[in-house]
């Protein structure tokens, strides 16, 4: 499997607002150009944390550990809409209540994403995507700390949970 290459993503300016469209192969081909991507956080009641496996095929960070959900916001989409779309494809969730913690802007040599996120505690049944993902689990906190900088997450993750989660230097 494979992503569509010739999906089609808003281009943004850093507040949001939509410019124009670019294919997902013109996005990720080293352009740069900013586009929208929604991530959710998804804890359980315990505090953990659910996390995805990226599948071998991706174009981006294969095989490494990532937010629970994550993807592209389609051209015409609302990055409200886009959250309940990718949750519902990636997880097998429906019922869930996020918050928006935040944007920021991931800036890579290949891609620049203007990323909505958002976090949840769910306790209900997580169905991970058998062709979008490579499964998923949740990580206790002290397991996912210790995971950081091994290169089993990808670099993003470990940005973006520092960034809003606290720092984790405190090992």
């Amino acid at each position: 499997m494979t992503d569509n290459p010739n999906e089609l993503f808003p281009i943004v300016d850093e507040q949001g607002h939509t410019l124009g469209s670019i294919l997902r192969s013109e996005a990720h081909n080293g352009s740069r150009v900013l586009h929208p991507v929604v991530h959710l956080h998804l804890f359980n009641s315990k505090g953990e944390l659910y996390l995805q496996r990226r599948p071998l095929w991706k174009d981006i960070q294969p095989g490494r550990w990532d937010t629970a959900c994550g993807g592209h916001v389609a051209y015409g989409e609302t990055p409200e809409e886009a959250l309940k779309r990718e949750v519902a494809e990636e997880l097998g969730i429906s019922d869930f209540q996020p918050t928006r913690l935040g944007c920021y802007i991931f800036d890579s040599q290949r891609e620049r994403e203007l990323v909505y996120v958002n976090s949840t505690i769910y306790d209900g049944p997580v169905r991970p995507s058998a062709e979008e993902l490579d499964g998923g689990r949740f990580w206790p906190r002290q397991e996912l700390l210790e995971a950081f900088g091994k290169g089993l997450l990808t670099p993003n993750f470990e940005q973006e949970y520092e960034q809003f989660f606290g720092p984790c230097s405190s090992l």
